[in-house]
């Protein structure tokens, strides 16, 4: 909006809010934005906001109706009515097969129906509220004089049956009472202007730097630069790895940084000051601690279903003179409109790959064709596992990098794969080294490019993997920094290369909105008029009323809500409830949501959580595993540690000695690490275990599936090696992997199936003629 418009808007309003705005001292494009969020419905009227503003408000209608199905009646306790007595003094004792003529002659009336849904009663809320009335009418040994006497004058038929309306909504509001403050509630969950919930970020005028370019083409090397060389700085990036680095880096080139994640808190000042300067995982950010320059780091997650939110608080919220972003191009146009709802510019530099890296021709096929530099991705960890055996049956040494392992035994894996020195010159890894990992990779290998996803509704979906996370991958290969120069990038099978060439030339989807998340304030303000409501439905109820502009999108609230559940039964006050279902815990894992639930069991009995608690809980001390099983379990528990620390932060009190905690928990990475680097024995140990039966006739080396082309991936498809074998097996993979059958069960089949093929001399002809001489004898029939 020009600054002529913005004066005609001025003149146009009361006088008494000119002078309030004409007191504002801001630059006139400031000015119009605090017009704009101050009187939004004011600007649309006239036709002074600009097209996405427009978009933004049409885009939501405050008026639209609430999904009453998350509305949970409240059960009324039946208490003695003062007046009980005398209702039955001036009438008659009630019959109940009367009552429940005439109650359910209301229920019937279409005009009831109408006045209750004028008053938010929609027919769900309507049919639930009513069964709920009749129950009190007809339960109660007493009821209130005024009622007792309306249902005795309808019964007699001195009275109207629509005299009970009044009534039946009295109750209707009590069960449900939403229904009251459901004006106060929609207030409280408008989120269109997210801008206005961090005032000392508005009052100030910040530049955004926007750092765009692909994987090491030098983008956050520029902003770290600009973050050294400050008075101060914050570093805000995805992963507890890239903090580690900053915060190591900067102390290393003499600039003092403190390390802030959810689990650890590191101050170089020996008295515990803070810094000028620190690096911290995105969530842990300060919105109110001033800096003068800030880096945001991997800006395109701001459209993360799950985490999003966390980046769309740091770049509104940041109190820094510069923020820097860092990212992909395709966030550079909305990253630019939502600075434009803040009245700030968006200065964007662009930078190119500084090594190259090109898709290879001709897919590997076979483990035997690996050379050194070779990273081999797989989206699961049963594919790492059988083919880091694999890999070792060569004779050959490789390291294992996938996304449970601490964060130490990720980084003594990628030291070793680094060192030119030691033999491991093979890496086999998931995804997660597309983030936070210095490695040397010369040639970069998709074992698969179907992942588990988890949709905005929090469903998993097996879907191929996006342009996006190819690029950010495949980026892995000829760091900049690494002995490899250039970059090849290829797939294991050749079905899959012309798939992941199209994949690798579509252009990156461009970005268009921002995650958000509730607050405990806000929560706790719907708890105020909703007492009686779980926090896991104060919840659900805040989303459905929620009101968004076409910028955001509410990110997923279900492992929330599955934490809440959890502990809905454990009385804790609200605030400490909230502050537990944030905990970054993985459902998946049993072990670690049964210690979560101990944890907030003795927390409510305030019964403080000791070392030695924590010690007699894991079983502590912990010996080397013996087969996966094994490893798995400790990976658990060094997550139960990290979620004893991630407490220890918000309720010192309760969670006493995060230190000794922490000394334990360094000694089981180093156990986790010994496991590692031992993996191949391990799996060695649990196929000793497990036993599986290979049907007669199939090939009982792995290289056979290689050298065959078999499409078989992970450890039971490699089991099976002949024609059949491999079509049961890749089935079977994609049924475990999907949840439908369980590895017990798979072997179970392959039990069958193999007797089933040494029962027909392992051709199948038995069963055929079997077939053959049952249908002549149906033809004869």
């Amino acid at each position: 909006m020009s600054v002529n418009r913005c004066v005609l808007a001025l003149s146009r309003m009361p006088v008494q809010h000119r002078v309030t705005l004409r007191a504002i001292p801001l630059s006139a494009t400031t000015t119009v934005h605090k017009l704009w969020t101050t009187y939004p419905g004011y600007f649309q009227e006239n036709g002074l906001c600009g097209v996405s503003q427009r978009r933004s408000i049409s885009s939501n209608d405050s008026t639209r109706p609430p999904d009453t199905s998350l509305f949970v009646p409240i059960s009324i306790k039946s208490a003695m009515v003062r007046d009980g007595e005398v209702g039955l003094e001036l009438s008659q004792p009630l019959e109940k097969g009367e009552l429940l003529k005439v109650l359910n002659k209301f229920y019937k009336r279409k005009e009831m129906q109408k006045l209750a849904s004028d008053q938010g009663l929609d027919a769900r809320l309507f049919h639930q509220a009513f069964i709920s009335f009749r129950k009190f009418v007809l339960e109660m040994t007493a009821l209130s004089a005024d009622l007792h006497i309306i249902l005795h004058d309808i019964c007699c038929g001195a009275g109207h049956v629509d005299d009970l309306y009044p009534y039946f909504l009295r109750h209707a509001k009590q069960i449900f009472p939403m229904l009251d403050c459901m004006e106060d509630l929609r207030k409280i969950s408008d989120l269109r202007i997210p801008a206005n919930w961090y005032p000392e970020a508005r009052a100030i005028q910040r530049k955004v730097i926007f750092h765009a370019g692909p994987t090491n083409s030098g983008k956050t090397y520029q902003a770290i630069q600009k973050y050294l060389a400050a008075k101060s700085g914050v570093y805000c990036g995805p992963l507890k790895l890239l903090a580690h680095e900053i915060f190591e880096n900067s102390n290393k080139a003499g600039v003092p940084c403190d390390l802030v994640t959810g689990e650890e808190r590191t101050f170089v000042d020996a008295d515990g000051r803070q810094s000028g300067h620190v690096a911290c995982t995105i969530e842990m950010c300060s919105v109110t601690t001033p800096y003068e320059v800030a880096v945001i780091d991997e800006i395109q997650m701001i459209k993360d279903p799950s985490r999003g939110w966390a980046w769309t608080r740091a770049l509104l919220g940041l109190c820094a003179e510069e923020i820097h972003v860092c990212g992909e191009t395709a966030a550079i146009d909305f990253i630019k409109e939502l600075m434009y709802t803040t009245g700030e510019e968006v200065e964007v530099n662009t930078y190119k790959r500084l090594t190259p890296f090109s898709i290879l021709d001709h897919a590997v096929e076979s483990l035997d064709n690996l050379r050194p530099g070779d990273c081999i991705v797989c989206f699961s960890k049963n594919d790492i596992y059988s083919i880091s055996r694999q890999i070792e049956l060569r004779g050959q040494e490789c390291a294992v990098i996938y996304g449970s392992l601490p964060p130490g035994t990720k980084l003594s894996q990628a030291k070793k794969f680094n060192d030119p020195n030691d033999p491991c010159k093979i890496l086999v890894a998931t995804d997660a080294i597309g983030m936070g990992l210095n490695l040397s990779i010369k040639r970069i290998i998709f074992n698969s490019l179907v992942k588990p996803n988890i949709n905005e509704k929090g469903e998993k979906e097996m879907d191929t993997i996006s342009t996006s996370q190819a690029l950010q991958i495949a980026g892995r290969a000829g760091r900049f920094s690494s002995i490899f120069k250039e970059g090849e990038v290829t797939t294991m099978h050749r079905d899959d290369l012309a798939i992941l060439k199209d994949i690798m030339g579509r252009p990156v989807d461009p970005i268009e909105t921002a995650g958000l998340h509730p607050t405990a304030e806000q929560i706790e303000m719907f708890a105020y008029h909703l007492p009686d409501a779980t926090l896991s439905n104060l919840v659900d109820i805040f989303v459905s009323l929620s009101q968004v502009d076409g910028m955001y999108f509410v990110c997923n609230i279900d492992e929330f809500k599955f934490l809440a559940d959890m502990i809905q039964h454990i009385p804790l006050n609200l605030r400490s409830r909230y502050v537990f279902c944030t905990a970054p815990i993985n459902k998946k894992q049993p072990f670690l949501c049964t210690s979560f639930l101990k944890f907030a069991r003795q927390f409510s009995r305030d019964e403080p959580l000791t070392y030695e608690w924590v010690c007699r809980h894991v079983n502590w001390p912990l010996v080397p595993p013996k087969n996966i099983k094994d490893l798995m379990h400790l990976e658990a528990v060094h997550d139960v540690l990290d979620l004893y620390l991630w407490l220890s932060y918000r309720f010192m009190d309760m969670f006493p000695d995060a230190n000794l905690v922490r000394e334990a928990q360094k000694e089981l990475d180093t156990i986790i690490q010994e496991g590692v680097r031992s993996i191949t024995r391990l799996i060695r140990a649990s196929e000793s275990q497990a036993k599986p039966v290979v049907a007669p006739g199939t090939a009982t080396n792995a290289s056979h599936n290689q050298t065959t082309g078999s499409r078989g991936r992970g450890a039971k498809a490699l089991s099976l090696g002949g024609q059949s074998g491999r079509a049961d097996s890749s089935l079977g993979s994609k049924l475990v992997q999907d949840g439908l059958l369980t590895p017990e069960l798979l072997q179970q089949l392959q039990k069958e199936w193999a007797k089933r093929l040494s029962q027909d001399g392992g051709t199948g002809k038995t069963s055929m003629g079997n077939a053959s001489k049952v249908k002549k004898t149906n033809k004869k029939k």
